[in-house]
């Protein structure tokens, strides 16, 4: 059977069409894309559960309350269509652990899950020490036209590839 055709998506074409939503959603609602107080107002709902007496009293979770919001259909959306995105370019496929990341912290889970772990508590708490989603700030800032959007992105992709190359060097063929 021969390769399915590739139906992704024109990276291009994404961003373009990202970078119109976030100026419309701006335009019409003063309201800037971000994703990481939704994590925190999900944490917030989770503990109430076990412990609503400690997220009522808890200063933080006053700040930013456990409840569904925009940001938290946001999130579900972004999962829902990336979920499409696969679907329809027929790269969909259950997999555990993506390849790369097994052939660089080895088959044993308890590793990966303990880098993957510190990695995610890592950018959640610098995220909430930054009042805020560093992509969100970025991608405000330059639907602003600011400088200081733009300065954050640069930053962002020298972060991004740096660590990149520290993690996966000489895994260029996966």
């Amino acid at each position: 059977m021969p390769p399915a055709k590739d139906k992704s998506w024109s990276p291009y074409l994404a961003g373009a069409l990202t970078g119109l939503l976030i100026i419309i959603t701006t335009w019409f609602s003063g309201i800037y894309f971000g994703a990481s107080t939704s994590f925190v107002r999900a944490a917030g709902y989770i503990a109430r559960i076990f412990s609503p007496e400690y997220v009522s009293s808890n200063t933080y979770f006053q700040w930013f309350p456990p409840v569904i919001d925009w940001q938290f259909i946001f999130v579900l959306g972004i999962f829902i269509g990336s979920f499409v995105a696969s679907i329809t370019s027929r790269s969909f496929k259950l997999q555990a652990v993506p390849d790369m990341w097994k052939s660089r912290f080895g088959p044993g889970a308890l590793k990966r899950g303990l880098v993957a772990f510190a990695g995610g508590l890592i950018a959640i708490f610098g995220a909430r020490m930054a009042g805020g989603c560093p992509s969100g700030f970025g991608l405000g800032a330059l639907v602003q036209l600011g400088l200081s959007g733009l300065i954050a992105f640069i930053c962002f992709f020298i972060g991004g590839i740096t660590v990149a190359k520290l993690l996966y060097h000489g895994d260029n063929d996966k």
